[in-house]
């Protein structure tokens, strides 16, 4: 099976895949958020906010524009993608006990099984697995750290760094940092507290223009958009839990 795409960005609706053994999915990018539940098999997803590896009953949660690979393994893998209109801040991972009752509630009414999905979510701790994973962690955590110094620090090369998180993430650490600033740029701007100079000053960005660019790589519009537009202040949907789990 494909990942649909409409224009720039992969369709978000309701719709159960099944992907065969040793499929790799391309990074691509929604511009709504979803749960991905795992109904059967097992994959590895490195994404915007690090990688993680699931099973059944896995819900893993995809906040607007954020970026993912897929990487089946030995195991077909059956997954329901379920949109929801927009998240609380929580985890990006969690777990319920019988995600088929939840698949055939979708079946019949969207809203009660995102319901339903929130209400039974268990916490899900989130483990390292080696360097690239705290690298991505280290980058999240502290957009100004230094690639140079990391790689010092961890007794690697630059050059190893570099191509390693590459090959795991499907992007340079460095892109993997400034997508991490304009994610956060995005959230600021839409809620209309800051400047757009102040927001580009907090974050690290060179300047408002070096941000407006970012903003408009991660999304397709610029910043203004985004500050008169209320795509993040609806809440139509339920929440999920606000606590994290995080390793």
């Amino acid at each position: 099976m494909q990942q649909a795409v409409i224009g720039r960005f992969a369709r978000t609706s309701l719709c159960r895949q099944r992907w065969d053994p040793h499929t790799r999915i391309p990074r691509h990018r929604h511009d709504h958020p979803y749960a991905a539940l795992v109904l059967s098999g097992s994959y590895e997803e490195c994404g915007s906010r690090g990688r993680l590896r699931v099973g059944p009953g896995d819900v893993l949660f995809h906040d607007p524009f954020e970026a993912h690979l897929d990487r089946f393994c030995g195991s077909a893998a059956e997954i329901l993608n379920l949109p929801f209109e927009t998240f609380s801040p929580g985890p990006r991972i969690g777990r319920v006990a019988d995600p088929d009752a939840i698949a055939r509630l979708a079946e019949r009414d969207v809203a009660a099984a995102r319901a339903q999905l929130c209400a039974e979510l268990l916490p899900v701790e989130c483990a390292h697995h080696d360097w690239p994973d705290r690298l991505a962690d280290d980058l999240l955590g502290n957009p100004d750290c230094l690639l140079s110094e990391w790689a010092r620090d961890h007794a690697l090369a630059a050059a190893t760094v570099s191509r390693g998180f590459g090959k795991v993430f499907g992007l340079t650490p460095a892109q993997f940092r400034l997508e991490a600033r304009a994610r956060s740029a995005l959230v600021m701007i839409s809620a209309g507290e800051e400047s757009l100079a102040s927001i580009a000053f907090a974050l690290g960005f060179a300047d408002q223009a070096h941000m407006s660019r970012a903003i408009r790589a991660l999304t397709g519009l610029p910043p203004g958009y985004w500050r008169t537009s209320n795509r993040f202040k609806t809440a139509e949907a339920p929440d999920r839990p606000n606590s994290r789990h995080d390793a």
